[in-house]
């Protein structure tokens, strides 16, 4: 399967990047095609909502900025996992925007099953990230494969990797 993983951590060598990285190691293993796109290093404003997409643009956003290096990869994606830090008690800002600018073709065409990875260093702060993301599911008509979430004593451990590559092995 074709598996794009947005990863939304301005921090390389942090808690999400790692989650995403053991992501991506166990779905080659198990023979997937798998491309991270550390989202946090580009430039993706949000959606206007200038409506110039259902209209003269004909679902294409009147926006130019790097968001244009995602939809292809949007598009050819089976998978789509989003890795994201929790900010207070949602997805961070890096991994909402790409998901809103997906509003000029409402879903990603090819998207049918999807995977969350969540850091924080606090326990019990995932509830809005968690309901935001099955409520992407849904819309989107994707199967939800699972989440994963770790908190500081969780985060780089063996028991988190195995919990991921139990979401690897639903593909």
């Amino acid at each position: 399967m074709n598996i794009l993983i947005l990863q939304g951590s301005p921090r390389a060598k942090g808690n999400t990047a790692w989650m995403a990285e053991e992501y991506k190691k166990a779905a080659e293993a198990a023979g997937h095609q798998v491309t991270v796109v550390n989202v946090s290093r580009l430039k993706i404003a949000g959606c206007l909502a200038c409506e110039y997409c259902h209209g003269k643009g004909n679902g294409a956003c009147v926006q130019k900025d790097d968001m244009q290096e995602l939809y292809p990869l949007m598009a050819q994606a089976e998978v789509l996992v989003l890795a994201a830090p929790i900010y207070y008690f949602t997805l961070c800002a890096q991994i909402q925007a790409p998901i809103q600018r997906m509003y000029c073709v409402n879903a990603p065409a090819n998207v049918k099953k999807m995977a969350l990875l969540c850091s924080s260093y606090s326990p019990d702060v995932y509830d809005g990230a968690t309901a935001e993301f099955r409520y992407i599911c849904n819309y989107w008509n994707a199967e939800n494969t699972g989440i994963v979430t770790a908190k500081n004593d969780e985060q780089k451990t063996e028991a988190t990797k195995q919990k991921i590559i139990e979401l690897v092995n639903k593909l």
